[in-house]
């Protein structure tokens, strides 16, 4: 709990002390596109989806694959490790109702980033914590971020999220999209996603739709 108090604090606290460079870059790309995006891999996307799809202001979460050198790549060939891909969630999001600040609040929140290539009994390069950035201003807030938790010691062991250009997205199987509202019953949802969604859905009620 004490954790997720200083999330909370230090996301608020970037949220306002934003440069003027950075707000007239989000400026200027919010008057580009309304939708923004956001690409965060933070273990299994089942788990990931069924949390930020729930945000105001998030307008679509595809589960799917980045940071590797395979094209187009399988589940199955993800999962064996050597494509260098990680699972992720790509996020379309409107930057008026929702910034990235919190999006990373949410992320850092509802995930373990202190464990190399891996989430819980989820194992695996695939599983790597990582911030996939689509632009400067991104890739500053997530390293300020980062360096405020880091500061505040939120976490007893070090920070391994990685913080990587955004290249490709590649969206997985048809079946894993709205895998969780699709698989309530399944035993991974239940013994997995069911603790950790019915945790989010308290602590970030004041941001849900």
């Amino acid at each position: 709990m004490k954790a997720l108090q200083l999330i909370l604090i230090i996301a608020l606290t970037l949220s306002c002390a934003r440069s003027p460079k950075i707000k007239k870059q989000l400026a200027m790309e919010t008057k580009e596109t309304k939708l923004e995006y956001a690409t965060f891999g933070g273990g299994c996307f089942w788990c990931t989806e069924a949390m930020f799809e729930q945000l105001q202001g998030v307008s679509s979460v595809l589960p799917g694959y980045a940071g590797g050198h395979t094209k187009k790549p399988s589940y199955r060939e993800v999962c064996t490790g050597t494509t260098g891909h990680a699972e992720v969630i790509h996020i379309a999001y409107n930057p008026d109702e929702i910034t990235f600040t919190t999006l990373l609040e949410v992320f850092f929140a509802t995930h373990n980033p202190t464990t190399l290539n891996r989430q819980g009994a989820d194992v695996g390069t695939q599983y790597r914590s990582v911030v996939f950035y689509h632009n400067e201003a991104q890739k500053i807030a997530t390293e300020k971020f980062i360096a405020a938790l880091t500061l505040n010691e939120v976490f007893d062991k070090p920070i391994v999220t990685e913080i990587t250009k955004f290249d490709h997205f590649y969206k997985a199987e048809n079946y894993h999209q709205n895998y969780y509202e699709n698989n309530k019953e399944q035993a991974y949802c239940r013994a997995v996603i069911n603790p950790k969604l019915k945790k989010f859905l308290i602590n970030f009620s004041d941001k849900l739709k």
